[in-house]
């Protein structure tokens, strides 16, 4: 296991072995996830860096915010079947302090205006609460 430093102190250990299948999943990002990524790279999205296909315990995130404890999931087709796995999940990473915003495909694809509104949102509230 590797561990990611994160805010506060807090380390989030994480499968080396997932390193690779990380790497090869940002290489093949589908086309919603790719949409978002214009608008979460660079720290555009309120100056927070964000990393796409982040590894984190034996997951991996598609886009994550160390700084934040934020992750983002973009549901396409690969989900429809995995509500049981994607609750367990969601799950272990609260348990870690990390929060999970979820999207499905469609909405990413058809409403990324009001997905971005969200996410904005959500940080806006967060550094209201965590100065």
């Amino acid at each position: 296991m590797g561990f990611i430093q994160m805010r506060k102190k807090i380390i989030i250990p994480y499968k080396h072995d997932l390193v690779e299948k990380a790497r090869k999943l940002r290489n093949n990002a589908t086309f919603t996830e790719r949409m978002l990524w214009k608008y979460l790279k660079r720290k555009q999205m309120r100056g927070y860096d964000f990393d796409r296909q982040k590894p984190i315990e034996n997951y991996i995130v598609d886009f994550f915010c160390s700084e934040l404890l934020l992750a983002i999931e973009v549901d396409g087709e690969s989900h429809n079947e995995k509500e049981k796995y994607d609750k367990h999940r969601q799950k272990c990473l609260e348990n870690l302090g990390i929060t999970v915003l979820r999207f499905d495909g469609y909405t990413v694809l058809n409403n990324s205006y009001g997905v971005l509104q969200v996410i904005y949102n959500w940080i806006k509230v967060y550094e209201k609460t965590h100065p």
